[in-house]
């Protein structure tokens, strides 16, 4: 992919969300840390379920350390890995208070020190806590990098150094948001949303999703002209969508209005 290409890709993601926050719940750095640990092979949705139910009893070192590992399991049960999850978050507060004074630090050598922290960890906490330009990579960066051809990897490694060295400096703090949002809603694992996609155009990816009325419109034009008129039109017919019914549901506004005022 050439730069042009990336350069208008990130300009258009832009554009649509010039702001675009992680679906993580959180309130201090403290907090983002814990839940970023939790959402390792787990859903931000129910991370933030479980933090819902745990911040109000405790959201700091001092508080969840106190708790246990017993104590902070029933909040985050329903969390994959929720076992060996609970011990790091317990002895990630342990560190915390013992070498950081109950402080988040800002280095990345000593996030990654944390149990339970590797880097991709340590990536989104620099980046949202610290505004550092850093590229986390997740599954949905990975499969929207080597789709798109942003910036193709065998392994996530690979991919955060493409990243990192194609994507145009005055979009990498609010990369990897873009890259997440774009795969978690659009470009999908099993279906990617092509027809929907604000990239459509520049995207490398071969086997794209067909535009359902595209395909119908072909359908209709491959009908053979030596076919009756009605039977044309009935072949025609059949390769177009359905028509929606004028029901309450579907009218319009205006429409309803007017119903009710008879």
């Amino acid at each position: 992919m050439n730069p042009q290409k990336r350069h208008e890709i990130f300009r258009r993601w832009r554009e649509a969300a010039p702001h675009p926050k992680s679906d993580l719940a959180y309130a201090s750095t403290f907090e983002l840390l814990v839940a970023v640990i939790l959402s390792a092979q787990a859903t931000d949705k129910g991370v933030n379920v479980a933090t819902r139910k745990l911040y109000p009893v405790a959201n700091t070192p001092a508080a969840i350390l106190a708790l246990g590992i017993e104590g902070l399991t029933p909040y985050i049960a329903t969390i994959g890995l929720y076992k060996a999850k609970a011990k790091n978050v317990i002895e990630t507060c342990r560190l915390l208070i013992e070498r950081h004074g109950g402080e988040v630090p800002g280095s990345r050598e000593q996030l990654e020190a944390l149990p339970g922290v590797g880097r991709k960890t340590a990536n989104v906490v620099l980046n949202i806590a610290f505004g550092e330009p850093t590229i986390a990579v997740d599954t949905h960066n990975f499969r929207v990098a080597n789709r798109t051809g942003i910036a193709p990897g065998k392994n996530v490694d690979i991919v955060e150094r493409g990243l990192i060295k194609f994507v145009p400096d005055e979009f990498k703090l609010h990369a990897h948001h873009w890259l997440i949002l774009h795969g978690r809603y659009v470009c999908k694992a099993q279906k990617p949303d092509c027809p929907n996609c604000l990239i459509s155009d520049l995207c490398e990816y071969k086997a794209k999703t067909p535009d359902p009325l595209v395909q119908s419109m072909k359908k209709s034009a491959a009908v053979p002209t030596n076919l009756p008129a009605k039977a044309r039109a009935a072949r025609v017919s059949k390769a177009l969508p359905p028509k929606r019914s004028a029901t309450k549901a579907s009218r319009p506004a205006a429409v309803k209005k007017t119903a009710k005022a008879r």
